[in-house]
C-alpha cells in the first residue's frame, strides 16, 4: 500500500466536505505507507515489512490512501513513475472513486501499460442505490459508478469493484440484489467488506442514535450473507476479498472476534454446502 498524499473531491469542497461518513484512513493504512515519507521510501519500508514472509517477490505499487486518480495529470504521472522506478515493483494499482477517472486518466495508465507493467483500477462504488451514497456523503451516484466501470473496459484496464456490506437503511435483500446488478457490467473482480463502524466518525454517532437502521451482523449472519451473495454472482468474477478488519481499539462495531481469514473460511464451508 502506499499513500501518494492525494484527497477526495467530497473532502476539498468539490462536491462536498467531511469526506464518507465511515471512513478513517487511518484504520487501515499500514504504518509504513504514511503521506509524509516518500514514495520510494515507503516501497523499500513496504518491502522490509514483507520480506520475513514471502521471498524472492515482485509486487504491485498499490495506491490505496484516499482517491489515487485525482491530482493533475502530471502530478500523477510523477508518483507513479517513482513507484515504478523500483526493480521489483512490476505494475500499478489504483484506488480512486467513480467521479474521478477521465479519458486523460485512462490515457496515462494505458501509456503504463504499454511500458510493459500490469495497471488496474480498485473502483470505491460501495454501494449501487442512490439513496445510500447520499445518506454516506459520498458525494456521487451509482450512475457515475456505472459509467466509470464502463468507461475503464473500454481502455481494456480491468476493475475490481469495492462494495461495502451493511451500510445504513439497506436491508439483506437490498444487498443481495446488487449482485444482479455488478452481473451487468463488465467487472473484473470484487472486493467485498463489511461496513465497519470506526470510533471518532461521522457514522459512529448515527450507529449510536439509530442502531435499528444498521444491520446487527454476527460472524455467522455475515458469512451466511455473503455466501448467499456469491451464489448469486455470475462465475467469472473473481473474489479478491471477503471480510476486512480494523484495529480493535477504533472498532466499535461488528466485532466478530476472529481474522478476516476466518471468516473467509467459513464462507467457503458454506459455499460448499450451497
Amino acid at each position: 500500500m502506499l499513500d501518494g498524499g492525494f484527497t477526495c473531491p467530497n473532502r476539498d469542497g468539490r462536491v462536498g466536505r467531511g469526506g464518507c461518513t465511515f471512513c478513517l484512513c487511518e484504520s487501515f493504512n499500514p504504518n509504513y505507507c504514511r503521506r509524509h515519507k516518500s514514495i520510494r521510501d515507503q516501497i523499500l519500508a513496504g518491502k522490509e515489512f514483507f520480506k520475513g514472509k514471502y521471498h524472492n517477490m515482485k509486487y504491485l505499487a498499490y495506491f490505496q490512501a484516499y482517491s489515487s486518480t485525482y491530482a493533475p495529470l502530471d502530478v500523477l504521472s510523477e508518483r507513479y513513475d517513482e513507484a515504478l522506478a523500483d526493480e521489483d515493483v512490476v505494475g500499478l494499482v489504483v484506488a480512486t472513486r467513480p467521479d474521478c477517472l477521465d479519458d486523460s486518466v485512462l490515457s496515462l495508465l494505458v501509456s503504463i501499460r504499454e511500458r510493459g507493467y500490469s495497471v488496474g483500477i480498485e473502483l470505491g462504488c460501495e454501494s449501487f442505490y442512490d439513496r445510500t451514497l447520499s445518506r454516506v456523503n459520498r458525494g456521487h451516484t451509482s450512475a457515475e459508478s456505472i459509467a466509470a466501470i464502463k468507461l475503464c473496459h473500454s481502455y481494456s484496464i480491468p476493475v475490481t469493484v469495492h462494495l461495502m456490506i451493511g451500510l445504513p437503511g439497506e436491508s439483506r435483500d437490498d444487498i443481495l440484489a446488487q449482485a444482479d446488478i455488478i452481473n451487468t457490467l463488465p467487472v473484473s473482480s470484487l472486493k467485498l467488506h463489511q461496513l465497519q463502524i470506526l470510533s471518532g466518525t461521522a457514522i459512529a454517532k448515527e450507529w449510536t442514535e439509530r442502531p435499528d437502521e444498521f444491520l446487527d451482523f454476527t460472524f455467522e449472519d455475515y458469512a451466511e450473507l455473503i455466501a448467499d451473495f456469491v451464489c448469486r454472482l455470475r462465475s467469472d468474477i473473481r473474489i479478491e476479498r471477503y471480510a476486512s478488519s480494523a484495529p480493535m481499539d477504533m472498532l466499535l462495531a461488528p466485532r466478530f472476534g476472529v481474522k478476516p481469514s476466518m471468516v473467509e473460511k467459513r464462507i467457503k464451508v458454506l459455499l460448499a454446502r450451497k
